[in-house]
């Protein structure tokens, strides 16, 4: 019997690492997990905006040459990715899967203002020679504080855990440029945009605490895509990836379940 075709997206500056916690938890899938165009070993795009990646992701699933369409998940900016194919796609996926999704623009939402910082940050980084870009693009600080901001577990193991991942993999970028664009793309598309063109089977998994997209957006984005599902997962923020890998895992096996 062939097995059930997982792919996962990751978020903005992540890579596939960030999602193999997940991917532990689903035994009897088969999941792939690609590095989005301009991180790690990811393929390098033209320019970075959300056709190119949408057009990137329906090569990339064209070439798996899967005998039945996959379910696809995407974390983060993933999610912002993967609703843009599934509105696109539709007939291509068997179930759409949102983890942490982008609900809601992010210059609107609780942390608009640091968006707004960021938006500045990656502007800059454009600007600066090539060396001195990458330097600041890449600030050990700037990783930090980031990564603890959004860190919600008081667990002091795991915390150091996610903040070495962070340091591992988040500047694992191509150039300046690529993840500019990137940002830029991230902050300026939400799952919102898609929403309502959303026909395949859809869940999204949320965490109570996410300061990125706040729960009564989620709740809000549930209602406008017209097959969708939603999962709470109390005391935990953006990284659920991180935080409640096994949570997260089991409420994707219990959706893939369901005919």
């Amino acid at each position: 019997m062939t097995k059930q075709t997982i792919i996962l997206i990751h978020g903005f500056r992540g890579t596939h690492h960030g999602l193999e916690l997940i991917a532990k938890h689903l035994e009897g899938f088969t999941v792939i997990i690609p590095d989005l165009p301009g991180f790690a070993e990811g393929d390098t795009l033209p320019r970075y905006d959300l056709d190119a990646y949408v057009t990137w992701l329906a090569q990339f699933i064209q070439h798996q040459n899967l005998k039945n369409p996959p379910i696809l998940l995407g974390h983060s900016f993933g999610s912002i990715v993967t609703a843009a194919y599934a509105a696109k796609y539709h007939d291509t996926i068997e179930k759409l899967i949102l983890v942490n999704p982008i609900g809601a623009p992010a210059l609107e939402g609780p942390r608009g203002l640091l968006t707004k910082l960021a938006v500045f940050y990656y502007w800059l980084g454009t600007k600066l020679p090539n060396k001195l870009s990458h330097k600041w693009l890449s600030s050990p600080m700037v990783v930090n504080i980031m990564s603890k901001t959004m860190t919600k577990t008081k667990d002091k193991a795991l915390r150091t855990y996610i903040d070495d991942q962070h340091h591992q993999y988040f500047s694992l970028f191509h150039t300046s440029e690529s993840v500019s664009e990137a940002f830029a793309t991230s902050v300026n598309h939400s799952v919102r945009d898609f929403a309502k063109k959303i026909t395949t089977p859809t869940l999204l998994i949320v965490g109570t605490k996410d300061d990125i997209t706040p729960l009564a957006k989620q709740k809000e984005l549930q209602e406008l895509i017209p097959h969708a599902k939603l999962e709470i997962i109390e005391h935990v923020g953006h990284l659920t990836h991180y935080e409640t890998p096994d949570q997260v895992a089991s409420y994707v096996v219990d959706f893939v379940k369901l005919s």
